[in-house]
């Protein structure tokens, strides 16, 4: 907690520079590993003090570990015998716990994405476009968006950012823009958005990121109210299923049940009749 809360603090901040809170990601990675790998002796001479202190008692470190008789189920006799007290808090609590947040910090900023990130800053007018990059931008487009761009406009898109380096950048209705959102509204508003067309593609391609963000967001709140405790053995695919209904209710309520009926029928014979 110790380590991720400057990460979390830093998260939370709305004028936070994206390239700096995802150098903030790298760090807090890195000293959570080393927490992982030379951060044991530490903490369990720290809790030794705290229990010396406040009169706690402190197992005997070097003992066989006794488990509950739920958790002796899942591991055999001959496991057990060779597990001490100090493995069972160093190993099944300390390192998992651990393993468990580097894990989450590596979905939710996995290399892919904040590569993804850090170039999209590129485009970022803020500061007086300090972020603006050509290279970076050419290779965003080359390595997140080959689709949406042919070989001949990616060469083309290198010209347009060179003319909007000086044109754009130093245009006095360009200028105190703090969004891409902005920046895009500000081309389409001036013409701009027609001349440098490939860039202003680009600019409403990254405008589109946060909607996987908030999908997602969507996602784990409907969870919550789909998975209830009476269907908590409820299977992948079902849950999956009742998800997407849930959560895209807009559509959902467009289709009509006869045609659920004979999609129904079409994927295989069935006994039951669904229609009088």
């Amino acid at each position: 907690m110790e380590i991720t809360d400057i990460l979390c603090q830093a998260l939370q901040q709305k004028s936070q520079d994206i390239v700096n809170a995802m150098h903030l990601v790298a760090s807090t990675k890195t000293l959570i590993q080393n927490l992982r790998e030379n951060g044991w002796e530490k903490l369990l001479e720290t809790t030794r003090k705290f229990c010396n202190k406040h009169d706690i008692e402190i197992p005997e470190m070097s003992a066989q570990f006794t488990m509950s008789r739920s958790l002796n189920l899942a591991r055999s006799r001959r496991q057990q015998a060779h597990v001490t007290v100090e493995h069972h808090f160093q190993v099944d609590v300390f390192i998992a716990t651990i393993d468990s947040q580097l894990q989450e910090l590596n979905i939710r900023f996995n290399e892919h994405a904040v590569e993804l990130i850090i170039l999209s800053s590129a485009l970022n007018p803020k500061d007086g476009y300090r972020s603006f990059d050509c290279d970076k931008i050419c290779n965003l487009v080359e390595k997140f968006y080959p689709l949406d761009f042919t070989e001949q406009e990616k060469i083309l898109l290198k010209c347009q950012l060179q003319h909007y380096q000086f044109d754009v950048i130093n245009h006095p209705d360009m200028q105190n823009l703090c969004t891409i959102a902005g920046l895009c509204r500000k081309l389409v508003e001036t013409g701009k958005s027609e001349i440098y067309y490939l860039i202003d593609r680009l600019l409403r391609l990254v405008l589109t990121l946060p909607v996987s963000t908030a999908t997602t967001e969507r996602a784990f709140s409907a969870m919550k109210i789909i998975k209830t405790r009476l269907r908590s053995k409820m299977e992948d695919d079902f849950l999956t299923n009742c998800l997407v209904v849930y959560i895209e209710q807009a559509i959902a309520e467009k289709i009509s049940v006869d045609k659920i009926i004979d999609d129904f029928y079409d994927m295989k014979k069935r006994r039951a009749q669904l229609r009088q």
